[in-house]
């Protein structure tokens, strides 16, 4: 599987208006989990950033946030920022702009939040230009690759430690493909950036999200 484990800074260059990382020259770390929420991986994860008071960030699926309402009470309760990864995880280089906006549309509404991340990153330029004036696209800078079944946990451990920088915007996945990878590599990476003097946060939905307009109504 072929992906990379940074975001190369050319591409954060020449799309400034979305969120890659946090400015900042704290030792501060925001920890992202993509596709859940679901039984089998959520409250293992909550319960693991709770032994080290950590904050993080859940872009969850729509149609998750409706199965598994109580989920997504104790993510909100247990002070973590919900995120909007679409309706159904849909990929916008092969949706048409008004599916993909509809789609993103029905996701936000359900997650409450306008803090969006594409599903795969894919996300088309036409679509970045229209959402980002009523959302907020958030991408990342370090990817784990914990979804990767190839992939073994210490290579998995060593995409994270090795690239994070004060800010930086690191994917996880909160989903049953990923748990196994997860369970190996999270407590590792929560006890090594705890040691090195790092704080885990969530992102701050109020600072960085932009407004919903009407102009939305036209995709509902």
């Amino acid at each position: 599987m072929l992906y990379l484990s940074t975001t190369p800074k050319i591409l954060q260059q020449l799309l400034p208006d979305l969120v890659w990382r946090i400015p900042t020259n704290r030792k501060e770390l925001y920890l992202s989990f993509d596709d859940g929420p679901v039984p089998e991986s959520t409250p293992w994860i909550l319960d693991l950033l709770g032994a080290f008071q950590a904050k993080a960030s859940f872009f969850c699926v729509g149609q998750n946030i409706e199965r598994y309402p109580g989920l997504v009470r104790r993510i909100h309760t247990e002070g973590h920022t919900l995120g909007n990864h679409s309706y159904n995880h849909l990929s916008g280089w092969g949706t048409g702009l008004t599916d993909y906006v509809r789609n993103v549309r029905r996701g936000a509404l359900v997650s409450q939040s306008s803090l969006y991340r594409p599903p795969y990153g894919r996300i088309r330029l036409s679509q970045s230009r229209l959402l980002r004036h009523h959302y907020t696209i958030v991408m990342w800078d370090v990817l784990s690759g914990d979804f990767d079944p190839g992939i073994d946990p210490a290579s998995c451990y060593l995409n994270v430690v090795r690239n994070v920088q004060p800010g930086s915007i690191v994917v996880f996945h909160d989903s049953r493909k990923s748990i196994h990878t997860l369970k190996q590599v999270l407590p590792d990476v929560l006890q090594y950036f705890s040691d090195e003097g790092y704080s885990f946060r969530a992102m701050d939905a109020k600072s960085l999200c932009k407004d919903p307009t009407p102009a939305m109504a036209a995709y509902s």
